[in-house]
């Protein structure tokens, strides 16, 4: 605030001011007093909709224990599939733990906050635009002027301050006349706030149940429903036509397609247990051989030792715990692995992006 009074004072008196906001709290009031010379206020009156039409943007809140928060927001992305996303947590702290979090279960999420260079920022932002990552956790400094049109969920990981701020955070979904999801996760307690955010918008915020395994599971049958269709269109079936055909004489079509579905199916689900992958990768690290990687991304690329640790973790499947030493440098990054983990790492991080970006690796000699 003291800058736009430091900014409007140099300006002349004979100036034209208009003030534009999303919503006009006391504070926003006050600062038009100040600065507008008798102001008309213009006012767009909200689209009315019809009887039993859904709002553009759906409101769910889901009420969870503090401790179940991370495993519900995983559930929850895993039922909806958002085409991207924006998550907003209430600090700086919080959006570094989380996107740590979603990177080590594999999902692509970078982070944005105001304790970033503008650089950093910039460049986050660069590659959430063009879709190379899926999900944003941000603070506020995200919540206003944000303007990404395919941006199809806007989660509330944390709460925001005020009711004005939630308007702010959900108005980055259904831009334009576009449908959205606007997706809360609210402590017991925090239900009253709920009520607060539901007068000043006019809009029922429905309570949801959380996804069950069966939710999940029948959500992965319509995808795969969804897919068949897609790659029948496409064509070039021919080989896998003549194994069917071949298989016809032995068991029933449709066993043969059920069976097809269900390898496929198991094979996107293929990742072993916690423990029993993790039993796996310790006893393969216990020869104590340990390669250096040096990855092609580092400060320069916002990338942090957390950001590794969660590539590694995440799409090599090997606990973060047999990783050894990491060194951010300026425009690479140096990260000790155990040998007999360093093909499998290396050809995981080549399948993939850290924060964004396609990485190129060279591995060094082992050391004991």
């Amino acid at each position: 605030m003291e800058d736009i009074d430091a900014i409007i004072a140099e300006t002349p008196e004979t100036r034209q001011t208009a003030l534009f906001a999303a919503t006009f709290a006391p504070r926003i009031m006050s600062i038009a007093g100040r600065h507008l010379k008798q102001p008309k206020k213009v006012q767009i009156a909200p689209d009315k909709r019809a009887p039993g039409k859904l709002p553009q943007v759906r409101q769910v809140a889901f009420i969870v224990g503090k401790g179940q928060k991370v495993n519900a927001l995983g559930r929850i992305l895993d039922f909806e599939s958002p085409k991207s996303a924006i998550i907003f947590c209430r600090t700086r702290l919080e959006v570094d733990e989380l996107t740590e979090t979603l990177n080590a279960h594999g999902y692509g999420a970078q982070a944005l906050h105001g304790g970033m260079m503008q650089k950093q920022r910039d460049r986050v932002m660069q590659s959430f635009r063009s879709e190379q990552s899926e999900i944003l956790v941000a603070t506020d400094v995200a919540a206003r002027g944000l303007d990404i049109d395919h941006v199809s969920h806007v989660f509330n990981f944390d709460l925001p301050t005020a009711p004005e701020v939630y308007v702010h955070r959900i108005g980055r979904t259904g831009r334009i006349g576009r449908e959205g999801v606007a997706i809360t996760l609210a402590a017991p307690r925090e239900q009253r706030f709920l009520q607060y955010v539901e007068r000043l918008t006019k809009q029922r915020i429905e309570i949801g149940k959380l996804p069950t395994e069966a939710d999940l599971k029948k959500r992965r049958l319509e995808a795969t429903k969804e897919a068949l269709r897609e790659r029948i269109a496409a064509g070039g079936l021919e080989d896998s036509r003549q194994l069917i055909e071949s298989l016809t004489e032995e068991f029933d079509i449709l066993d043969l397609a059920a069976a097809a579905i269900a390898i496929a199916n198991d094979r996107s689900e293929a990742a072993p247990p916690p423990a029993e992958a993790k039993a796996e990768v310790t006893d393969q690290a216990r020869s104590g051989a340990m390669a250096l990687l040096r990855i092609s991304v580092g400060k320069e690329d916002s990338v942090r030792p957390s950001d590794l640790v969660g590539a590694i973790a995440g799409e090599a499947r090997v606990p973060s715990s047999v990783i050894g030493a990491i060194k951010v440098h300026d425009d690479y990054s140096l990260v000790e692995v155990p040998d007999e983990l360093s093909e499998r790492i290396v050809e995981a991080l080549k399948a993939t992006k850290i924060r964004g970006i396609k990485v190129t690796i060279q591995v060094k000699p082992a050391r004991r």
